[in-house]
């Protein structure tokens, strides 16, 4: 396998436009994709039908407008590229107008009050900036995939692309202003990148199909702990398993098919959890490719025999699954702008954008927590092997240190590099990065980018990136009107610098983000602790974060409020569907099950009595299991009445509000006697897998 030859076989990219396109055609697309101009339709019509030539020849008979409705997930509808002629046959054809707008159904989306059910009409845009590629399914069939912002009939964006492409504008526009009043005359534009890490787990299918829980909610809404967890640490960066190295071998062809830079694999903390990272891209790509990525994942595993899992805690009692979202600046000119350089102290333009982002992080903070909030991410954020919902940056202490004496005036002193002895002379001296990495915080500075670890597994991307884009150029927008008034660039640079951290030093956080202290030392601070997705997405409609997102033509009230409405009404159904999910297992698969063996232990001890004999164990398990399930059958019944209450609101929020205090509690009290029960009730009897089955037996 040469995988050279395979990368990006199945990309309309660059290089392939420029061997199909004439000269004139595809300098004119490059100038829209660089630079934003107006694309003419009838180059429009040469690029598709070197697209569907293209297309054609590797195999398509159909092509796609996909799009990223505000489901999180991705949607396509099909169209071959036959056409009838006058004679009866067909010929292949697809036009510029084919190519630039699709007209998919948008009343079955959601909008949160944008479009009503009978006003249907919707539009996709084909976004250049993405390339087309091929998506082949196990059949064979080879569909040509466009990339497409989806939009109502007025023009209110209904997806995650559009925001996004809008909030890239605004970075880049601000961010050049800064760096225009740094005396940069060569960068034109700037351009927000993101390198975004996956989690998952893996569980044979077989066990799967027997776990309605798994199937319709993506997590085990029950399950006694197994007898072994993470807790030897045997599992992180372990040997990977035969089985699952095969899935993954498979996942990165398919992935670097479409171009997809998947680079790094390894197990991680959690038996049977695993994690992949690819290389940086433009933030509009790389969301593009993380929702391939997270679709290639499920496919590519039903054919090993497995399910992918990307529910943020789909096991309780080990690590959840996050997204580590690596966010960075970079200009044309080619320089990254989180970027501190050999000395840190010296590089007066990164100390600028990271300043930049201290006091955009710090401002809204409780943006970025909106971003996160999900029903699956509430299991995860404050657990253990996650940030807490406390925002807060870690900046290390070196970079700490500069802010610090630049605040109070202090001389900088320029320190060489360090390097790391171990002490084992045919060992290499090893260069210390400025800072360290701190797996605790939410919002960690990595060397020369910011990791936003909050983000959950099975999220699109798209949300939390359009916020930081967005922040980020309000931040810099205020930087950059201060230095353009300012008469001494220099000295205005160190009071922005000092500013900023007197103002917003309280956002840095470089201790154990785990710790209990720090919730405290966080509450003297004044930074939220917003511990779930209903008070979450509050945020989202504050007149703070209206002003924000209006200001930047990211989204407009409207959009915002709608998205408020469509998130929260998500996260009602998805507890919803977690409730009668428990409710159905309980009343078909547990109860009977515990019936069964109370049964089994009644006959025993009346056996045993009749022969004139003693059964105290068994009259022991027969009252435990008999007290287990009537408190069972209780808790059932209390959630059928708690989930009936809560379907009569009416009111969106007032009712996820009731899903999250009633309907999810009584989930769990209902969850406690089953695995009570299933700890008494014998293996054999017991109805779905068990922890150990799932976790353990790959």
């Amino acid at each position: 396998m040469n995988v050279t030859e395979i990368f990006a076989s199945n990309v309309f990219n660059a290089k392939v436009m420029k061997q199909r396109l004439p000269k004139d055609i595809y300098k004119a697309l490059k100038e829209t994709i660089e630079n934003g101009t107006p694309l003419r339709h009838e180059i429009a019509d040469i690029v598709a039908n070197a697209m569907k030539d293209w297309a054609i020849e590797k195999g398509a008979t159909h092509y796609t407008h996909w799009f990223q409705p505000l489901t999180g997930f991705t949607a396509e509808k099909h169209d071959s590229f036959i056409s009838a002629t006058a004679d009866g046959c067909c010929i292949t054809e697809f036009s510029g107008k084919q190519l630039i707008q699709g007209e998919p159904d948008a009343s079955s989306f959601p909008s949160g009050g944008l479009r009503a059910t009978f006003e249907a009409r919707g539009y996709t845009a084909w976004d250049c900036t993405s390339p087309a590629f091929l998506k082949t399914d196990e059949s064979g069939t080879v569909t040509l995939t466009i990339p497409t912002a989806f939009y109502s009939y007025y023009g209110e964006a209904l997806d995650k692309k559009t925001p996004l492409l809008r909030s890239m504008a605004a970075v880049s526009k601000q961010a050049l202003r800064v760096l225009r009043a740094l005396g940069n005359t060569t960068a034109t534009r700037v351009v927000s990148t993101v390198g975004p890490e996956q989690e998952y787990f893996l569980v044979d299918k077989e066990f799967y199909l027997e776990r309605l829980d798994l199937m319709l909610t993506g997590r085990t809404l029950f399950g006694a702990p197994a007898p072994k967890g993470q807790e030897l640490e045997d599992q992180y960066f372990g040997a990977i398993k035969d089985r699952v190295s095969s899935y993954m071998h498979d996942l990165n062809i398919e992935l670097w098919k479409m171009g997809i830079t998947s680079k790094t694999q390894h197990n991680e903390v959690a038996p049977a959890q695993y994690e992949m990272a690819p290389i940086f891209a433009t933030t509009n790509i790389a969301t593009d490719h993380n929702q391939l990525v997270m679709e290639t994942m499920q496919k590519v595993a039903l054919r090993h025999g497995l399910v992918c899992l990307l529910h943020e805690k789909p096991y309780a009692g080990i690590n959840g699954s996050g997204k580590h979202n690596n966010w960075s600046l970079a200009t044309s000119d080619g320089i990254n702008l989180l970027d501190p350089g050999a000395t840190a102290s010296d590089n007066i333009q990164f100390l600028i954008f990271l300043s930049a982002m201290v006091k955009a992080v710090d401002t809204h903070a409780d943006i970025l927590r909106a971003t996160c909030a999900t029903a699956g991410n509430d299991h995860r954020l404050g657990a253990n092997e996650a940030p807490p919902a406390i925002v807060s940056i870690f900046m290390g202490d070196e970079l700490t240190e500069i802010l610090e004496k630049i605040s109070k005036g202090e001389k900088l002193s320029t320190k060489d590099p360090q390097v790391l002895h171990v002490g084992v002379e045919t060992l290499p001296a090893i260069p210390r990065d400025n800072t360290d990495r701190n797996r605790t915080s939410p919002f960690a500075f990595t060397g020369n980018k910011f990791e936003f670890r909050m983000v959950g597994s099975a999220q699109s991307i798209a949300g939390v990136n359009v916020a930081l884009n967005t922040i980020a150029a309000e931040a810099f927008d205020e930087i950059a009107t201060r230095l353009e008034k300012a008469k001494d660039k220099n000295a205005e640079v160190s009071a922005i610098i000092r500013d900023i951290y007197k103002e917003h030093k309280r956002i840095i956080f470089n201790g154990n983000n785990y710790s209990d202290s720090w919730v405290k030392e966080a509450e003297k601070r004044g930074l939220a602790n917003t511990g779930n997705c209903v008070d979450g997405l509050r945020a989202f409609v504050t007149p703070k974060a209206l002003k924000l997102f209006e200001k930047y033509a990211v989204l407009s009230p409207k959009e915002l409020h709608s998205r408020y409405e469509t998130y929260v009404e998500i996260y009602a159904k998805q507890i919803n569907i977690e409730a009668m999910t428990a409710i159905d297992m309980a009343t078909r698969q547990f109860i009977p099950a515990g019936i069964e063996y109370a049964t089994f232990l009644g006959n025993s001890v009346a056996r045993l009595k009749d022969a004139s004999l003693s059964a105290p164990v068994q009259e022991d398990l027969l009252n435990k299991v008999s007290a287990s399930l009537a408190s069972v059958y209780k808790n059932r019944a209390k959630l059928e009445g708690a989930v009936a209450r809560a379907r009569k609101i009416s009111d969106t929020v007032k009712q996820a509000v009731a899903y999250r205090d009633k309907v999810f509690s009584a989930i769990q009290a209902l969850r406690v006697d089953i695995d009570e029960l299933e700890l008494l009730v014998p293996a054999d009897l017991w109805p779905v897998p068990t922890y150990t089955d799932l976790l353990f037996k790959l």
